[in-house]
Order: structure tokens, then C-alpha cells, then sequence
């Protein structure tokens, strides 16, 4: 199986033709020119410029922005391999805009690489001022023609809409790759459930980076390079004298395990600061402030992490923006995997930044590249190996209903009322070949390998066997009335598809807190299709121990054909430990899950019968 965007006939012009009939016509200066750009309260922000060499460059060109926090630029040690890239986190958009006429100007935001200031928060709100002021000393160039796109995956899309939210005209496009809308939900507490690790993994790389301590990189995959030497200084500072001075100012840098805790609910707010909560750190916050004009490419893939693709389609709904493209693909976390269990290789066949370059190409060089006749979003079908394309999400309105029934059955009927009770098991995990590794910067390529036997220490549900096959497109919700013993619970529900010959295959997954269980309306800047709660302390309600109470809440979305003859599994857990911090703490709940009878429990898929192929 390939992730190919010729599998299909999703794209009128698939990317990949698209860059190969776009020309690269210019050449790529030997080395950027460097400098700092001073803010308004004096902090020096340090900017890497990337400009297309060769006859012919117009003398105004539009720029791509480049906001990150994981250096623009690595110093490189006396010796260094002449194949050492000293911008691995910059050089996949230099090396596709410039050669084609952009100006690429990378940036190290405040606190980190060469820049000076400090970092006091997860994406600040002073480095969102920052940007305003970045933008306005790009116009000001002799090279630029007044006009600015930004990308970037995960932390740099994210900035992205940061940079859209400033209200700079000169901000025309924006491509948020692989990058959260909420940062609260879509990262950091999926479900209302802090993850275990990410945070202390997180810190750890920030750490490496920002007080340059190369001992702790040297642990880190993907900059774990020995030719690494540090930041590299702007060019004014020839012996990186000020670049030292910049690091020294990073040791006060937040850290992430220590400030995330101030956060438990989505609405707690710093204690020294009343203004600044969740939403200070979150894009949603700022919708209103993106100018309807500016257009937007939002790509994810169906395993980017616990929410990642939410944010995606979040934003998409969220904005009014006319001018808006959606791609969900079979991918992880920066596209660096095809996840798909049935892929030729582990490396996608699909080239995201050709479509970014032809995004960029239609809404700031103002080329006919053919991107306004395509449908708006395009996403991948897994197992069925096709794209497909749609003009609204969800791409459509069909559900099955599925009941929990007795005897671990998946019915299309409701049952008699009855119950079942599950005692939830702390050392149930996932394993390490997850979603969720890839965000902890670990180099996982296959994901739930080992998925066979793992839901034997959780409450299953299997249904009889499909007699055609059948595509399922978004976000499955699960309907469950359930008890606890105590006062709160995490419920963890999967999806497999059990195949005829056995073999279990995960599809997707989804998290609540019990606390959290109060669904409300969505509003304007959180539009999404599925279950909405905000996740804030006025929201949350202790479970009565015994009593049932409903919980309907979605599953991760994706796309995913389960085949003529398979069975779909529908798993209950109240414990991830490998990812999921314990709730509640010491007291592994009994959970009684409701069956059967007019409140029983059910699962809603949006499925579609298709053709076996």
C-alpha cells in the first residue's frame, strides 16, 4: 500500500505533478545571511535570511516565515562532515521555496537558539507580539514585496496562526502542519487527562537546546548529531559572544512539568497572573483577530498524536475563511511515517510541502496553479489505499448504530437491559509503538505492531462478522452509561477491527475524565463536529459512586475500510498506563457498564458500506 496521491482520482492535479511541472529556476546562497531584529522592549530576535540566487529574480519577492523554537541554525563543530545540515528543522522549506522564487527568513523565537528574552510560557503571547514586529521588519526589506506566508509542523504551525492572529496585512497565507488549535485538549490533556510523559519528555529536549547543554541532545534523537555545536550566531557576532550571553538568559526559561501543572482544568488561571490561562498558549483564542482574507492549509494525519488531527479539522470549522484547505493523511506526527500496517515502506510516497508550495503559489505569487477548481479537503482512506476528496466535514452524514450487548456482542439491536462490571487494572498500557511516542521525539516508525492480545485485560465488545466491506470516514462516538465506585474515572475506549483470520488491528482511540462529562454546545472559535465539553473547573462533577451517568464522547478520527468478513471490537479500559496519568489516584475504580433497555450503551460509527476490492 501506497500513500501516493495518484491512488484515486481525489485531485484533479495531484501534488507531485503539480512540483514537477513547477520549475525550480533559482539557486540557494552558499550560506544565509543573519542578524537580530530588536522588539520593542529591546530583546534581540535572531533571523536567518534565505534569498534565490540567478538572472531573472524579480527584485520583490513574497517571504515564507519560519517561527521556531528548535534553532534555525546549529553551529557546526571544527571538522564537522561536509554533509552535516545545520538547519535540520529549516532546511525541508528553504530547499523547496527559494529555489522557486520565495525569500525564506527563519527566525529563533524569544528565549531560545541565538534569540535573547526568556520563555514563560508554551507559545507566549509575548512571542505573538514578537511576530507582529518580525513581520513589520520583513516588509521594510528591499527584497520583499510586501506580501508573507508562514508553515511549519507542530510547535511552527502553530505560530503560524499565531502570526495570521497579529493582523498583519501583510500575512496573505498561513499552512499549520501536524499543529494543535487547542492546546490544552488537542496536546497536552486529552480527554481532561494529562499525559504522563510528554511533558518531562519535552522539557528534557528544551533544556538541551535552550541552555545548550549538548550532553542531553546527545540523548535525543534528531539532534543527536555529534557535528552539532550549539546555536549558531547572527553574523554580526563573529565570536559568538553575544550568542553566549543570549543562552545564558535562556536558564530562565519556564519548564514544562512545573508549568503545565498550573493548568489542571482548561479554565484554572496562574495564580500571580489572573489574565493568563490555557487559552493564553492556545490559536483558538485568537480566531477572531485572523483576517477573513488570509488563506489557510491545515494537514494533519490519523495518527498525529492524542488530538492533532482535531485541531485540524477544528480550525478548518472554526474560521470563516473562505479561501481554506483540509488534507488528512495516513500519517504520524510530521508525516515522517505512512502508518498504515499494509505500506510498501515506512517513508510516505506522499509530498506534503508540494502541495504547501502550491498553496503558497496560488494565494501569494497569485500563479493559476489549479488549487481553486480542487475540492477542499482531501483524506486518506486506509486499507482501501485511496484518497478521497469532499466539500464539508464530516464528508458525510451516515452512521451505524452498534449496541453493547450480552455476552460481549457488538449488536445492530438494542438487548435486554443488564450490566457489566469491569474492575479497572492500573497496569493496563498501550505499549510504546504508539500515537503518542512520536510526540516525545522517539524514532517510532511502526505503530501497534504488538496491538494482538492487548485488549484481553479490558471489557470487549465484537460484532458478528460485516458481509460487505465498509468505509468508515470521521469521528466514531461512544454512548456509554457507566458507574464507578469512586468519584472519578478515566474511561479509555478502542476500536480494532478483528480480521477473519484473527489478526486484531487498532484503529483508533479515544479518553474522558468522568469530571469532565457535561457536554454544552460548542462555540464559534471551537466548532466541532463531535461531542463538545470545555474541559473547566465550573464544568466538572465528581461521579456519585454506584450511579450511572452518560458519557458520549468521540473517538480519534480517521479514515479506515474494514473488510468483507471482519468483525469490529470495541475495548473499554480505565487505565493507559504507558501514556495516561492514574485517575483516580490509588483507587482503581469498579466500573458497570449499562447494556441493553432504552439507556443502554451504543457506538456510533459513520460508516458507509463499500465494495470489496
Amino acid at each position: 500500500m501506497s500513500d501516493s496521491d495518484t491512488k484515486g482520482d481525489a485531485w484533479r492535479k495531484p501534488p507531485s505533478r503539480y512540483r514537477a511541472e513547477r520549475p525550480a529556476g533559482f539557486a540557494l546562497p552558499a550560506r544565509p545571511a543573519s542578524c537580530y531584529v530588536e522588539m520593542r522592549d529591546g530583546c534581540r530576535i535572531a533571523a536567518d535570511i534565505y534569498l534565490p540566487e540567478g538572472p531573472g529574480r524579480p527584485d520583490r519577492i513574497p517571504t515564507i516565515l519560519i517561527l521556531t523554537p528548535y534553532y534555525r541554525r546549529f553551529a557546526l563543530r571544527d571538522g564537522a562532515s561536509a554533509d552535516t545540515e545545520p538547519s535540520p528543522n529549516a532546511a525541508r522549506y528553504r530547499d523547496a521555496f527559494v529555489p522557486r522564487g520565495y525569500a525564506v527568513v527563519v527566525v529563533d523565537v524569544r528565549g531560545t537558539g541565538a534569540s535573547f528574552g526568556t520563555r514563560d510560557s508554551f507559545r507566549s503571547p509575548a512571542e505573538r507580539e514578537d511576530f507582529r514586529e518580525i513581520a513589520d521588519w520583513i516588509v521594510a526589506q528591499p527584497w520583499s514585496d510586501g506580501t508573507i506566508g508562514s508553515t511549519g509542523i507542530s510547535y511552527l504551525g502553530a505560530a503560524a496562526c499565531f502570526l495570521a492572529s497579529t493582523g498583519h496585512p501583510a500575512v496573505k497565507a498561513i499552512a499549520p502542519l501536524f499543529a494543535v488549535w487547542n492546546t490544552w485538549v488537542d496536546h497536552l490533556y486529552p480527554g481532561g487527562v494529562l499525559l504522563n510523559k510528554l511533558a518531562a519528555s519535552y522539557d528534557d529536549i528544551m533544556v538541551g537546546l535552550d541552555h545548550d547543554r549538548r550532553d542531553v541532545l546527545a540523548k535525543q534523537p534528531y539532534f543527536d548529531n555529534p557535528d552539532f555545536a550549539g546555536p549558531q550566531p547572527v553574523d554580526a557576532d563573529g565570536d559568538g559572544t553575544l550568542c553566549r550571553a543570549a543562552v545564558r538568559e535562556h536558564l530562565g526559561n519556564f519548564h514544562m512539568p512545573d508549568f503545565i501543572g498550573e493548568f489542571p482544568f482548561a479554565d484554572d488561571r496562574l495564580p500571580y497572573d489572573p489574565s493568563f490561562g490555557a487559552h493564553s498558549f492556545s490559536p483558538y483564542h485568537y480566531a477572531a483577530d485572523i483576517a477573513p482574507d488570509v488563506a489557510i492549509y491545515s494537514i494533519s494525519g490519523w495518527m498525529d498524536g492524542a488530538g492533532f488531527a482535531n485541531g485540524a479539522i477544528a480550525r478548518y470549522r472554526s474560521l470563516p475563511n473562505r479561501r481554506q484547505h483540509l488534507l488528512l493523511g495516513p500519517w504520524d506526527h510530521g508525516a515522517r511515517t505512512n502508518v498504515s500496517p499494509w505500506r510498501d515502506r515506512t517513508a510516505p510516497d506522499f509530498d506534503v510541502l508540494a502541495e504547501v508550495l502550491r498553496f503558497f503559489d496560488e494565494y501569494l505569487m497569485g500563479l493559476d496553479t489549479g488549487l481553486k477548481d480542487e475540492a477542499p479537503i482531501h483524506y486518506f482512506s486506509m486499507h482501501e489505499d485511496v484518497w478521497q476528496a469532499a466539500d464539508a466535514w464530516p464528508p458525510h452524514q451516515q452512521r451505524q448504530v452498534l449496541h453493547l450487548d450480552d455476552g460481549g456482542r457488538l449488536a445492530p439491536a438494542r438487548g435486554v437491559a443488564g450490566e457489566d462490571a469491569y474492575q479497572v487494572d492500573y497496569t493496563v498500557g498501550t505499549g510504546n509503538d504508539t500515537r503518542h511516542e512520536r510526540l516525545a521525539a522517539l524514532n517510532t516508525t511502526d505503530y501497534y505492531a504488538d496491538w494482538q492480545g492487548r485488549d484481553a485485560a479490558m471489557q470487549s465488545y465484537t460484532s458478528a462478522p460485516l458481509e460487505a466491506a465498509a468505509r468508515m470516514s470521521g469521528h466514531p462516538v461512544i454512548d456509554l452509561s457507566i458507574a464507578s465506585s469512586e468519584g472519578d474515572a478515566v474511561i479509555h475506549v478502542y476500536l480494532s477491527e478483528v480480521e477473519a483470520d484473527g489478526t486484531v488491528r487498532y484503529v483508533t482511540e479515544g479518553v474522558l475524565r468522568a469530571l469532565h462529562r457535561h457536554e454544552m454546545p460548542a462555540p464559534a472559535d471551537q466548532d466541532w463536529s463531535w461531542p463538545y465539553r470545555d474541559f473547566s473547573r465550573a464544568s466538572a462533577a465528581p461521579m456519585v459512586p454506584g450511579k450511572p451517568a452518560r458519557m458520549r464522547f468521540a473517538l480519534l478520527p480517521t479514515s479506515w475500510r474494514f473488510g468483507a468478513g471482519s468483525r469490529i471490537r470495541l475495548s473499554i479500559a480505565g487505565a493507559d498506563c504507558d501514556h495516561y496519568v492514574q485517575l483516580p489516584h490509588g483507587r482503581p475504580p469498579l466500573l458497570t457498564i449499562v447494556r441493553g433497555g432504552a439507556g443502554g450503551s451504543l457506538v456510533e460509527l459513520p460508516m458507509t458500506v463499500s465494495q470489496p476490492r
